[in-house]
């Protein structure tokens, strides 16, 4: 982050590399909000400007808009996995941590709706490998007498009509119509939070 002055006008220490990795995770957070408020377009200068850093910071860790925009989709699909390692994880958390990022990303709902299945030659690979990862962290705690278990393509098909119910200007509209979704697919969501491990 920025350097500010410490009371007595000196500067604080240099933090090296611990500064770029808290940079880094407070860019791909700012990121993430910022693309929730106005969408995918939204100027670099405004995700540098809420993670606190100057725009030397963000090119130094994302090269272009692009770059900011996987590092979100990674974190999103990395804390979904994590989600489904905890000890103590079963569906209906995994599904809660899935949804909070269905309401926070409306590019995460297009990686979503990535299907390797049908062979679509227009999904980039990368989109295509995030979303078997998910499916993979998702099948993990999926029991097989669950409702979302008794076809091989029932659980992303749900998760995709989910995906496409998740509208509107602000997250709690968001959040609102994803769990009424998932309450019409007769499926039980835990908590919608990011994954806290």
């Amino acid at each position: 982050m920025t350097q500010q002055s410490l009371p007595d006008g000196r500067r604080p220490a240099n933090e090296g590399p611990r500064a770029a990795a808290r940079n880094r995770a407070a860019l791909i957070a700012a990121a993430r909000e910022i693309y929730a408020e106005s969408g995918l377009e939204a100027p670099l200068s405004a995700i540098a400007r809420r993670a606190g850093v100057g725009q030397g910071v963000l090119y130094r860790h994302f090269p272009d808009r692009a770059a900011v925009a996987l590092a979100v989709l990674e974190e999103n699909v990395r804390q979904i996995e994590q989600a489904a390692a905890a000890p103590d994880a079963d569906i209906a958390q995994v599904l809660g941590v899935l949804t909070w990022h269905q309401t926070e990303s409306a590019a995460f709902i297009s990686v979503l709706h990535a299907d390797g299945a049908g062979g679509h030659h227009g999904t980039p690979a990368f989109a295509l490998a995030l979303s078997q990862r998910v499916e993979r962290a998702l099948r993990r705690h999926l029991p097989d007498d669950h409702r979302l278990a008794a076809e091989p393509d029932d659980l992303m098909i749900a998760v995709g009509m989910v995906s496409g119910a998740v509208t509107g200007p602000t997250r709690e509209q968001r959040e609102r119509r994803a769990l009424a979704a998932w309450r019409l697919l007769g499926v039980e969501v835990g908590p919608v939070r990011p994954f806290e491990g």
